[in-house]
């Protein structure tokens, strides 16, 4: 008593699972990607008991040049990557890139966090921990060395890796600054 294979049905044909009409079209790609870097719990002792809240550090970026962060905070760890991904995407800033490296050394602070970062050769990668990672990942950066230097906070870190990418400058705009 062999019984006969059907083929897979949807809900509405009598079967158990979903039928998919668009599985065979590609589906678009959001303009930017976004990586949580952190998430951090606070805890506010109440009456009842304790009220948890969460913070998400969330680094946003396209991989061609534009990266930010965003911060966002609220009762569920869902609704502050949400906010946090919607304030990143406000404050997005350009990088300055030679090739798929840097042009200079640079040094970032903020804080307590120093983030050095340096070019290296084709076919390096990114040598890079933690949210200094995240953020050249996201910029587009494909090879370069990366220390972090001082605090270890996630968000100084971040900052200071943004702000040292923010001093970079190709050798066509320092010589155009010189002329003027």
């Amino acid at each position: 008593m062999a019984e006969e294979r059907t083929e897979r049905r949807g809900r509405r044909d009598g079967g158990r699972g979903r039928k998919r009409d668009d599985r065979n079209e590609p589906r678009a790609k959001p303009e930017f990607e976004e990586r949580v870097v952190h998430i951090s719990r606070n805890s506010k002792v109440v009456k009842g008991g304790r009220r948890f809240s969460f913070g998400a550090l969330v680094v946003v970026g396209d991989r061609k040049g534009r990266v930010g962060f965003g911060l966002g905070k609220a009762a569920e760890v869902a609704e502050a990557i949400r906010k946090a991904g919607e304030v990143a995407k406000r404050n997005l800033e350009t990088v300055t890139m030679r090739g798929t490296t840097l042009p200079h050394d640079a040094l970032g602070k903020f804080s307590g966090a120093q983030v050095l970062i340096r070019p290296a050769s084709k076919g390096t990668g990114i040598i890079a921990g933690g949210p200094c990672r995240a953020v050249l990942e996201l910029a587009g950066v494909r090879d370069v060395l990366a220390k972090s230097l001082g605090s270890n906070n996630h968000l100084n870190v971040t900052k200071a890796t943004l702000k040292a990418l923010s001093s970079l400058r190709s050798k066509e705009a320092v010589l155009a600054l010189r002329k003027g």
